[in-house]
């Protein structure tokens, strides 16, 4: 029989954060020895962002858990969409993307991935530079 994993909120594993963007995976190849999924909870504080970058080898489901804030997609991030509490967002593989919090409380979202263990590239030429 397969064994079924929870982890707890206190026993929450913290990833590589991007920029000022703080990642806590409940589900991962470490916690669970998931081969095909990854699941986490991300924090932008208010008036901060993650780093322009893009995954290579996933693509990322996105839920907005709390907050207020923009995405910046496309080629060169010329696609600026609102985002906020309730909304879902697909990221393919090799979509360039930089979530930026413009709320007043902290950007809360919840992120699962196709592969327990992402690689990210990162575009430091692009992008929001002052968050």
């Amino acid at each position: 029989m397969k064994k079924i994993i929870i982890t707890k909120k206190n026993n929450l594993e913290e990833e590589i954060n991007s920029g000022a963007m703080k990642r806590m995976a409940g589900v991962s190849k470490k916690l669970s020895n998931a081969e095909n999924i990854h699941m986490a909870v991300a924090n932008i504080p208010k008036d901060r962002c993650s780093t322009t970058h893009f995954h290579t080898n996933c693509e990322s489901a996105i839920y907005v858990l709390s907050g207020k804030g923009i995405f910046l997609h496309g080629d060169n991030l010329e696609v600026e969409e609102e985002i906020s509490e309730g909304d879902f967002i697909f990221v393919p593989d090799g979509a360039l993307h930089q979530p930026v919090n413009t709320g007043k409380d902290d950007l809360k979202l919840i992120v699962a991935r196709n592969t327990p263990v992402e690689i990210v590239k990162e575009s430091p030429d692009l992008g929001r530079k002052d968050c």
